[in-house]
């Protein structure tokens, strides 16, 4: 034995070879990391170019957004423009509807309060006819609707051909649309008689009314056709026959009979003699 073999090495233990493996890992792992953070730098680096590359794909999808809602408020706005037409079009309709439904209404309260004043302006001469004849029935009896005659007729030629006639058919009947022998209407009796002379005269009253010359009722000569109503549109007719008589077919309750004209004043007379 040496007599240094009690003594403790003071020499550094020699590293086994799984020391050496270990250490050589982690200064493997050391540099790799420091690789990495060096890529990572180089990377970093180099995104300022990237980010500068993609600039360009963001604009373009922005302005497309902006052009797509851009479009769409156009669209809206047309859409208000269009519907607001059509509000303000439907109001002047009905304005202009309400305006046509109240003129219409006016018209018609006016042709109602002409209808109802010619209804009692209508009324109101029946009713004059009406006392005429009462006071006539009255003062005179019943001469005034005698079927035979009471007139003295200084009618000469054809006037006194067509007052002979008429006072002939007195006491015949009254029959629309007659005329003669037996019946006669108002306008058939007056055709009639001036038929006898050559004289053609229309067949209604409305026509026999403008037959022949006007002529004032203070002016009358045996032969002048009187009428009842307007030149025209008269509604009935007779012949006079003088002193102050006609003769005409009145209606079927009294048939053809002679009158005096204070009996039915008449409206007018025409001249065809």
């Amino acid at each position: 034995m040496s007599h240094t073999a009690h003594i403790r090495s003071h020499r550094k233990p020699r590293r086994s070879a799984s020391t050496i493996a270990m250490r050589a890992g982690v200064a493997g792992g050391v540099l790799g990391t420091l690789a990495v953070a060096g890529a990572a730098g180089s990377a970093n680096a180099a995104e300022p170019v990237t980010q500068t590359l993609e600039l360009p794909t963001l604009t373009a999808d922005l302005a497309a957004q902006v052009a797509q809602s851009a479009d769409a408020t156009q669209q809206a706005a047309a859409n208000y423009q269009l519907q607001a037409e059509r509000d303000a079009a439907a109001a002047n309709a009905a304005k202009q509807a309400k305006s046509d439904l109240a003129d219409a209404k006016q018209k018609a309260a006016e042709a109602k309060k002409k209808a109802q004043e010619a209804a009692r302006k209508a009324a109101a001469a029946r009713a004059s006819r009406n006392a005429e004849r009462t006071t006539l029935s009255a003062t005179a009896g019943t001469t005034a609707s005698t079927s035979t005659s009471t007139s003295t007729s200084t009618a000469t030629g054809s006037a006194a051909a067509v007052v002979n006639f008429v006072k002939a058919q007195i006491g015949k009947a009254y029959v629309s649309g007659a005329t003669g022998p037996s019946a006669y209407d108002c306008s058939g009796l007056v055709q009639t008689a001036f038929k006898q002379v050559g004289i053609s005269l229309p067949r209604v009253s409305q026509d026999q009314s403008t037959a022949g010359t006007q002529v004032s009722l203070s002016n009358l000569q045996p032969g002048d056709i009187l009428y009842w109503g307007s030149a025209g549109s008269a509604y009935h007719v007779a012949v006079y026959v003088g002193d102050g008589m006609f003769v005409g077919a009145q209606n079927p309750s009294s048939g053809v009979g002679e009158h005096p004209l204070s009996y039915d004043p008449p409206t007018g007379a025409v001249r065809v003699l």
